[in-house]
């Protein structure tokens, strides 16, 4: 799945593409694959949530701090505004608790 996902974020014109694999009361994980030199723009943090880089390698970012992440390496993000750039291609799982 991530192969295929990360040949729609080449083509796709943001650079991304995303599938939800687990939807579950309380509980979203979400398959991300970036394009090299993509970037979700920064935004607010969606709760208590995990990041975590299953190929290539990208960098997550706030205004005070970074976090390079490369294959196997996972963070827990913020709770705040941040940032996600693709420095190759890469596929991420985004792991939130929701409310």
């Amino acid at each position: 799945m991530g192969e295929r996902l990360l040949a729609d974020a080449r083509s796709a014109n943001s650079g991304r593409a995303a599938r939800t694999v687990v939807a579950l009361p309380g509980l979203r994980v979400t398959l991300i694959a970036l394009a090299s030199g993509s970037e979700l723009a920064e935004h607010e943090a969606p709760g208590a949530a995990t990041l975590t880089c299953l190929t290539g390698r990208v960098t997550l970012g706030t205004t005070d701090r970074t976090w390079p992440l490369g294959q196997g390496d996972i963070v827990a993000i913020p709770d705040q505004r941040h940032s996600l750039t693709a420095e190759t291609d890469a596929a991420v799982l985004l792991t939130v608790r929701l409310a």
